[in-house]
């Protein structure tokens, strides 16, 4: 298995330790609280523990600071009697600009609630709050400044490991095509003639079809299998040696084209096709649908039933003769075919984007090993492979894989939906369930996938019920 990492963000409130004295300032508490695309900073300012001396105006900016960027909040300027005539009544303004908050020493109340909120930022992640403290005296004059760390920001990341699964046992890539073709025989007779109303045609799709796959060099046809069917009108015996008579015909035929083997052409009948017949009666907006589809699904022998619909439903028989039975003569024939293995990766990257059909998912998997891992054509790879084998459980594993990594949740649950029930499959859920925050789920599925096997399971365990603890 190969790991590949993709980063959730949980909640986490950074909060100051007890109260006590930031650059002369009591705080008790100071909290940096993330909801989704917001932060909020929150904090508490003891100012009747606050001594100003002097004619001064502070200032005191909360900020935001980490190693790449920063961001000041708004500050809180206190003024002493001659500072606050002399700055906010000169038409220059606060000291500490626009966005302060001022208050004039005489009239602060006892405590102040501070509180902003701001865009998140990722360089965030890590950051300090900081309280900036400036002193300032006549002329706006900058006497002293400090500043003191209140809390530190550090996000709880749920970090998933993702296992693809990199190996398939080898298989025997046996593979077929099927079709179906309506050959015209004379009434009641058994001779194939080749140029007889639509024959040309439909003989030319089974000699194209065979020569799809015969003619290719990576190819090998194993097996051809013809199955005639004949319609309902005419006693049963006289359609089984049609059935069966025109069958060996188009056998010939093909026979003599190709001069296959003995026994390399394999063939069956089935002397009336009634289920076709009732495919044909169960779309259709007869009249009397429901009756005649009783009539076929009953236990009658198939020359009776016949004749009971002739004889209760006329018009619709006259119908179904005219239109559908000519449709119940016909034959189907399935070549079966094996392709050779490939080793070269890079005629297996060719093949994944011109003939897909031809590799085996093992292949495949084994293509991938040569990818940048997380890179499109990486996930590519397993995108193919899933179209390729959509019932697969290792194809949807690792679809499912690649899915989450890209962020896509949904399509991941769909083909986890067909994973199987394997260790891995069961880890998988549980990534799936840590990524949309249900962690109670996500813990479970891993304990399942602990019980079946997969090693690393408890430390995985421990580690999304430490980021639990934290809610959106």
């Amino acid at each position: 298995m190969k790991r590949y990492f993709f980063y959730i963000v949980a909640l986490l409130l950074a909060t100051s330790a007890a109260a006590q004295e930031y650059c002369g300032m009591t705080v008790p508490a100071a909290v940096m609280k993330r909801q989704a695309n917001l932060m909020e900073v929150k904090m508490q300012l003891e100012l009747s523990d606050f001594d100003l001396t002097g004619n001064r105006a502070v200032v005191f900016t909360p900020a935001i600071v980490s190693e790449s960027d920063s961001l000041l909040l708004h500050p809180v300027g206190l003024y002493s009697r001659d500072r606050w005539y002399q700055y906010l009544r000169s038409g220059d303004g606060p000291v500490g600009g626009a966005t302060e908050q001022s208050i004039r020493w005489s009239k602060r109340p006892e405590e102040l609630a501070y509180n902003e909120i701001v865009s998140y930022e990722e360089w965030m992640n890590g950051a300090t709050l900081v309280l900036l403290r400036r002193d300032y005296g006549c002329c706006r004059t900058l006497l002293d400044e400090s500043r003191a760390p209140l809390a530190n920001y550090k996000e709880v990341r749920y970090t998933p490991v993702f296992r693809y699964a990199t190996n398939v046992a080898a298989e025997v890539k046996t593979r077929e095509l099927s079709g179906r073709a309506f050959i015209d025989f004379p009434v009641n007779r058994t001779e194939i003639y080749p140029d007889y109303r639509k024959n040309p045609t439909e003989l030319a799709k089974i000699v194209a079809t065979i020569d799809s796959v015969r003619n290719d060099a990576d190819v090998t046809v194993t097996a051809i299998t013809i199955k005639g069917y004949a319609s309902p009108e005419s006693p049963w015996s006289n359609n089984t040696r049609l059935a069966k008579g025109r069958t060996a015909t188009l056998k010939n035929y093909v026979q003599q084209l190709y001069r296959f083997e003995e026994g390399f052409i394999r063939t069956d009948y089935e002397p009336e096709d009634w289920a076709g017949l009732r495919d044909f009666v169960e779309s259709s907006n007869l009249v009397h649908r429901a009756e005649i589809l009783a009539i076929i699904d009953s236990d009658m022998e198939p020359d009776p039933k016949e004749a009971k619909i002739k004889t209760t439903y006329p018009d619709e028989y006259k119908f179904l003769l005219t239109t559908i039975y000519p449709a119940l003569r016909h034959s189907d024939y399935t070549i079966e075919y094996t392709i050779r293995s490939f080793s070269d990766t890079d005629e297996i990257g060719r093949l994944l984007h011109t003939q897909p059909q031809k590799l085996s998912l093992s292949e495949m998997l084994r293509y991938a090993q040569t990818l940048e891992p997380g890179s499109d054509v990486y996930n590519e790879v397993f995108e193919i492979a899933v179209r390729m084998f959509p019932d697969d459980p290792t194809a949807n594993l690792n679809a499912a894989n690649s899915a989450m990594q890209r962020g896509d949740c949904e399509r991941a649950a769909h083909y986890l939906s067909k994973a199987g029930d394997s260790a891995e499959a069961e880890y998988a859920r549980g990534v799936l369930a840590a990524m949309q925050h249900e962690y109670g789920k996500a813990v479970d599925y891993i304990e399942k996938s602990r019980e079946l096997g997969l090693e690393d399971a408890s430390a995985v365990i421990d580690h999304i019920k430490e980021v639990s603890e934290y809610k959106f």
